[in-house]
């Protein structure tokens, strides 16, 4: 079986992200969205909300599955009995980090390959943090994220 990991925060899980994850699922037998629970980021929503938005937003889509996960990735990749971690390229700006992620995950782990998926055209622009900021001020979001996605950021910020 095929299995690719498709790691990040998700805070929130965007349309790009759904985008991503849909077209993976035609490549792959398995896909597994890992939510990173350890993140040097503040997260909006904890990681049980964002586990249970990644799984609202993908209408339980049968080759899909949704877990969080803590330290290591490539240590969470291999008890997953992957071979494959996706990642997504919007800008040249995500390149340099993305790399740089890329080349210490090879080095940790030879055996487990990165593959990078560039979104479709009306998803490059869109980010999680972008998202957060135009729900803080009150702005629209409806056609960034999932029905699901904007009311939980309408009861968060209002």
């Amino acid at each position: 079986m095929r299995t690719v990991v498709y790691p990040g925060t998700f805070d929130p899980i965007t349309n790009g992200h759904v985008d991503l994850i849909q077209r993976a699922a035609r490549l792959f037998d398995r896909v597994i969205v890992a939510v990173a629970a350890d993140t040097h980021k503040t997260p909006v929503f904890s990681t049980a909300e964002r586990v249970e938005l990644v799984r609202a937003s993908l209408n339980s889509h049968p080759h899909v599955e949704v877990q969080s996960f803590s330290g290591l990735l490539v240590n969470f990749v291999r008890l997953q009995g992957a071979k494959v971690i996706m990642r997504g390229l919007r800008a040249v700006s995500d390149f340099e980090y993305e790399f740089q992620l890329a080349g210490m995950n090879r080095r940790m782990a030879p055996d487990i390959e990165t593959l990078f998926l560039m979104p479709a055209e009306q998803y490059a622009y869109i980010s999680s943090s972008l998202v957060r900021e135009i729900a803080r001020l009150q702005g629209d979001v409806s056609s960034f994220v999932t029905p699901q996605v904007q009311a939980a950021l309408h009861a968060r910020f209002g």
